[in-house]
């Protein structure tokens, strides 16, 4: 089968398209035939070999940790019908075939992107918000409140009533106003913006962005309970929680799923290339502006079993 493949570590250009093994699925796993997969900062790092310090990872080795597709064949105490759609976590997405370890079905209303941009976007916010444990009638400051994680969480919280102060830049404010929060802009003289537009205070902060946010949020909050970071390193240094580890878990995803085909939640797709242009995918990952999901089509939804 036709996949992406990193053989030695560095830039984007070491990406190559070849023929590789087609996999077989496990006991509770699916086999699935790719049409879309979703590409993470996760993904760039591994292919620059920034992760090797914290674990090793064996070359050559298909990227990709969440897909999009139907299902082509399962594994033992598997009960799904071939060709249903399903999104899910995986560990080579970047593939015309990858194996799903969790996944949920795909509702009808809901495209291939959308479906393969949500698995490890949603499992991030959802995450961040029990943590913080924000309830309705509380006010929640979201750093990067236009992007992929913090948008869903802006979207999530406001669903469940909760008043969202959102931070972004000022091309995408208008995004974040209509995820129903309050938008205001990054940098200088955030800390008195953000006390304008919610006197009543900060309840909880979530920093998705990493720009730096982090005092202003301590001054915001008055200390360091309530505030995570998933992006902002310095957090270690601050006495901020940092969270990073991922806990997939299907029913949350499926829950999302029928909030996608709902209208009520959405994720924010910046780019969709096809599969041969992975190297450019991760130019736009890498740099850390690409204002949304970026997502590989990998085989169109007419061409499925």
């Amino acid at each position: 089968m036709r996949a992406i493949v990193i053989e030695q570590f560095g830039g984007p250009e070491v990406l190559t398209t070849t023929e590789v093994p087609e996999p077989e699925p496990g006991p509770g796993q699916v086999l699935v035939r790719v049409e879309a997969a979703g590409v993470n900062a996760f993904d760039g790092k591994v292919r620059s070999g920034a992760m090797e310090p914290v674990f090793h990872t064996r070359l050559p080795v298909v990227p990709g940790l969440e897909a999009a597709g139907t299902v082509a064949a399962v594994g033992q105490g598997v009960d799904v019908t071939l060709g249903t759609r399903v999104t899910g976590w995986c560990r080579a997405g970047y593939a015309e075939l990858a194996v799903l370890d969790r996944w949920a079905v795909v509702p009808d209303d809901v495209d291939a992107v959308q479906a393969a941009a949500l698995p490890v976007v949603g499992e991030a916010a959802n995450r961040s918000l029990r943590l913080l444990g924000v309830q309705a009638g509380e006010t929640l400051l979201v750093h990067g409140a236009s992007g992929g994680v913090g948008g869903l969480a802006t979207q999530l919280a406001v669903a469940a009533g909760v008043t969202v102060v959102g931070t972004a830049s000022q091309e995408r404010l208008g995004r974040v106003t209509a995820y129903g929060a309050v938008a205001t802009e990054y940098g200088a003289g955030l800390v008195a913006r953000v006390r304008a537009l919610a006197p009543q205070g900060i309840d909880a902060v979530l920093d998705a962005a990493g720009r730096g946010a982090l005092p202003d949020s301590i001054e915001l909050r008055g200390g360091t309970d309530r505030i995570i970071t998933i992006a902002d390193p310095a957090a270690f240094d601050l006495g901020i929680t940092f969270t990073s580890r991922s806990e997939p878990d299907a029913d949350d995803l499926a829950a999302l799923l029928r909030q996608v085909a709902a209208g009520t939640v959405s994720v924010p797709v910046a780019a969709v290339l096809p599969l041969a242009d992975a190297a450019e995918a991760h130019r736009l990952v890498d740099g850390g502006h690409a204002g949304g999901r970026v997502v590989l089509v990998v085989r169109p939804a007419a061409a499925t079993p």
